[in-house]
């Protein structure tokens, strides 16, 4: 079998049923194989032990890569039209987001999301953890109005009419909080709003992004301080 890593929480020595049907249907695991397992805080390597499903594994060796942004970090993207918010989990997730809440704003298409397509997300946050290496699949929650927004020990929107660089206003050592508008941006009275919740309106530069790549943009210029 090649080499895989798989998500079990709380590394109990049973997979999840839809990691084993990966482990069986797509890699054909068998009794003895070797993979790694891996959940919030630790990985190990495991063996499979019972095929099942659900596959059953011992553990073999733990290890505890620090693999982690350092601090909370909550992207609050607005929801967005057909599939591009799958887009923004998977990097979002890559880059060392916490915690992905989609927003209800004025300009957002979709006022909400069903069951099923956030199911999905979740999904892809769990993909993009096992491929990226992280040990912390982010939550991605349900979306809400920007009004229900919790206020933020440090905040950025990004805004085309801002001036501030992230650089010149990050502290890494912070809990961060980004949010990005729709296709048609924010309203300026939700920029207002944010703002009075903590957020302060960055640029992303000269030119108009597009509502995935602003939220990618962002983040990724807010965690870019690995070390921290």
């Amino acid at each position: 079998m090649r080499p895989h890593r798989a998500y079990s929480p709380g590394l109990t020595g049973v997979l999840p049923l839809r990691e084993s049907r990966h482990l069986l249907e797509v890699l054909r695991a068998r009794v003895g194989d070797r993979f790694t397992v891996f959940d919030a805080e630790r990985e190990a390597l495991a063996e499979v032990v019972e095929l099942g499903p659900p596959v059953r594994y011992r553990l073999l060796e733990e290890r505890r890569p620090e693999r982690e942004v350092g601090v909370e970090v909550a992207l609050y993207p607005a929801l967005l039209k057909g599939d591009k918010l799958a887009e923004v989990v998977r990097a979002a997730t890559e880059l060392g987001a916490t915690r992905i809440q989609p927003l209800i704003t004025r300009h957002s298409v979709p006022k909400g999301m069903g069951e099923g397509k956030l199911r999905r997300l979740q999904a892809i946050a769990v993909e993009a953890a096992k491929q990226s290496g992280r040990l912390r699949v982010p939550e991605v929650l349900p979306p809400i109005p920007l009004g229900e927004v919790p206020e933020a020990a440090q905040g950025l929107v990004a805004h085309v009419g801002a001036s501030a660089l992230v650089r010149e206003v990050l502290d890494p050592l912070k809990p961060l909080a980004l949010a990005v508008g729709p296709e048609g941006g924010f309203a300026e009275e939700e920029v207002e709003l944010l703002q009075e919740k903590g957020f302060l309106p960055v640029t992303l530069g000269r030119r108009i992004l597009r509502a995935e790549t602003a939220a990618i943009a962002l983040l990724a210029l807010g965690t870019a301080g690995e070390g921290r």
